[in-house]
């Protein structure tokens, strides 16, 4: 049971508004002593003796009674603004959380810290949600998590509760415009049209200038506090490689760095997914599928193994992952081109979030570009729509081209300034720039010449076999020998001038056409085959297997021998135990906590309660069998 503030009774006081606190001289007390009663419950409740960042910050404003939008990376802690707020003032936090599947997970994590937490949704019985009800109408409940969609069905119930704050989690999928919205969301003007005295948090681990915006008139967040934290997470390492055999070379990236490890493999399309989990498990690797297509028990069925178990690796549709509260997950995957910077992350962020060394690697190709384009050019929405869409596209491609560092540019797409970062591929192994002009010379006006001597238009596996002056069947066929650019390609290879057409399509010299992605120049091209424009262009480094070395500051275990063989024990220890209780396996101890244990092998409770991440409730439940497993007693 939590210990911290009595509960205020049943309800508010009859001249306190409704869902809202009263304002009293005690309360007033607790708003100023907020700085040193947020961080006793950090200290006594989660084990750490030092907030992150600006979390104190943000706590302080959220305790005060004020409203907050927080823009904090994933794994930065956004969790504790809120939770802690809960516990110092008065009342129950209610937490609107989009994924209904995760609210289990995330209130088992909450228990086991001794705080007292519920959920309502659609999952549980009549009997279920009963229960729940009375234990907040009763103050028993310290947070209170429900999906968007139930929050109108239980607007009466929370009218009779004592509210201490709200929290819109993931407050992205509020912007219309972003990568994940979510209809559902722009129901919650309900916070502050029903509970306007009733402080609110909206939490997101991304969102540009203009979804910060929309976040803030769709949440009538108007008078909110803005705390934006750095985007950078510098323990994972970003890189960007050609694709050529995709799955193949995610299976070497698998055995040659994160073998026995948890990761994410997202595909473009739910047969990909079926057909990649299917591979990688013939090739020993344990993987599953998740798409929207699966049944949901098989969905939830995937969902469950791979937050329980340890090396599961999940293959994906980005419909999973939004929310997932996994923190060693060592690896995230793209075999297709993500839509936009956003999206990606937000998808690259759910790998590492308890600071260690990661990887997020992506697998692209000209066809990549091809289809994205013909999706926008094909799919549905106004001219509005696709112009946002195509700009998404736009800053993926100029991101996956740059020859500068990656993270840098991933930062500044965000609106943060940084120097190169020494953690990505194009740090670690520089590509070489060059001056593509004569090359991308050489192909438009192969397609130019095409177009109008011939009518024709085709794509770059054909404009390829021209320029390398191959005669195949159809080249021949079509007499394109005889065409002035057949055979002056040469000094390039296939993959090189694949290179060079997915990079003019990025640089907006090239645009996909039609049903069959045919290729096109745009008006900007007129000045590179006058000679008045200089094309840069990237040549691809010879690259072996880069070598895991976050920059200074990644936090990351260094482990010796004993050590390393204490923390496997200790791992194995919490297996035990996550699996008698049915939880995952880091609501017991995260991995950091383990390998710090495993440095100082405290020997008494005392000692392992200096240990960061072991909190009084923790110890209580886990300190004995713990240093059993230190000592060998």
């Amino acid at each position: 049971m939590w210990s911290g503030p009595e509960p205020g009774g049943t309800g508010p006081a009859p001249d306190a508004p409704s869902g809202q606190a009263p304002h009293d001289p005690a309360a007033a007390d607790a708003v100023r002593a907020a700085p040193s009663a947020a961080l006793e419950v950090l200290t006594r409740v989660w084990g750490y003796d030092a907030f992150r960042g600006q979390q104190a910050e943000i706590i302080e404003t959220l305790v005060r009674g004020d409203d907050a939008l927080v823009l904090m990376p994933t794994g930065g802690g956004k969790s504790l603004c809120y939770q802690i707020p809960a516990l110092v003032r008065e009342g129950t936090g209610v937490v609107v959380s989009p994924l209904i599947a995760l609210m289990h997970d995330q209130v088992d994590a909450l228990e086991q810290l001794g705080v007292r937490a519920a959920y309502l949704n659609s999952t549980q019985t009549v009997e279920e949600r009963r229960a729940v009800e009375v234990r907040l109408l009763a103050g028993e409940l310290d947070l209170l998590y429900l999906a968007p969609e139930r929050l109108p069905v239980a607007a009466d119930l929370l009218d009779r509760a004592r509210i201490a704050l709200f929290a819109v989690d993931e407050a992205h999928c509020v912007a219309q415009w972003g990568h994940d919205f979510r209809p559902d969301y722009l129901g919650l003007t309900l916070l502050h049209d029903r509970w306007p005295r009733v402080p609110r948090i909206a939490l997101t681990a991304t969102a540009t200038a203009e979804t910060r915006e929309e976040i803030v008139r769709n949440l009538r967040l108007d008078g909110a506090r803005v705390f934006v934290s750095s985007f950078d997470r510098p323990n994972i390492q970003y890189r960007v490689g050609p694709k050529k055999d995709a799955r193949r070379q995610l299976l070497q990236l698998i055995r040659t760095e994160h073998s026995g490890e948890a990761g994410i493999v997202y595909c473009l399309s739910r047969a990909s997914v079926e057909r990649t989990a299917e591979w990688l498990a013939a090739q020993g690797v344990p993987a599953l599928p998740y798409h929207a297509g699966l049944p949901a028990e098989l969905r939830a069925q995937h969902q469950t193994r791979f937050l329980r178990e340890d090396g599961i690796v999940m293959v994906a549709t980005i419909a999973f992952g939004m929310g997932i509260d996994k923190p060693d997950v060592r690896f995230v995957a793209h075999l297709d081109l993500p839509k936009s910077v956003e999206g990606y992350y937000q998808e690259t962020g759910r790998a590492g979030r308890d600071g260690l060394p990661s990887t997020a690697w992506l697998a692209y190709g000209l066809q990549d570009v091809v289809q994205q384009r013909r999706m926008i050019e094909d799919g549905e929405g106004d001219r509005q729509r696709k112009r946002a869409q195509t700009l998404h596209l736009d800053a993926m491609l100029a991101l996956c081209e740059t020859v500068q560092c990656r993270r840098q540019q991933l930062l500044r797409y965000f609106g943060e300034d940084s120097g190169p970062c020494g953690n990505c591929d194009t740090c670690l192994s520089p590509p070489e720039a060059f001056d593509g002009t004569v090359p991308a010379q050489k192909l438009l006006s192969t397609i130019v010449r095409l177009d109008r001597e011939r009518g024709q238009q085709f794509g770059a596996g054909h404009l390829v076999d021209i320029l390398l002056g191959r005669e195949t069947e159809r080249v021949v066929r079509m007499r394109h020998t005889e065409l002035s650019t057949f055979g002056i390609g040469t000094e390039l290879g296939e993959q090189e001038w694949r290179g060079v057409v997915r990079q003019l399509l990025a640089q907006g010299l090239l645009q996909v056409q039609g049903e069959y992605g045919v290729l096109a120049i745009t008006p900007a091209a007129g000045d590179v085959l006058r000679g008045q424009r200089e094309v840069r262009l990237r040549r691809e480094p010879e690259r072996g297997r880069t070598v895991r070395t976050p920059r200074t500051g990644a936090a990351r275990p260094v482990l010796d021998e004993p050590q390393q063989e204490l923390f496997q024990q200790l791992r194995a220890w919490r297996a035990g135990v996550a699996k008698e209780q049915g939880v995952p396996a880091y609501v017991v101890f995260n991995d950091a906590t383990l390998a710090a244990i495993a440095r100082a092998r405290p020997s008494t409770l005392g000692e392992l309660r200096g240990i960061s991440g072991v909190g009084d409730a923790k110890l209580e439940r886990y300190g004995q069998a713990v240093r059993q497993v230190v000592t060998g007693d």
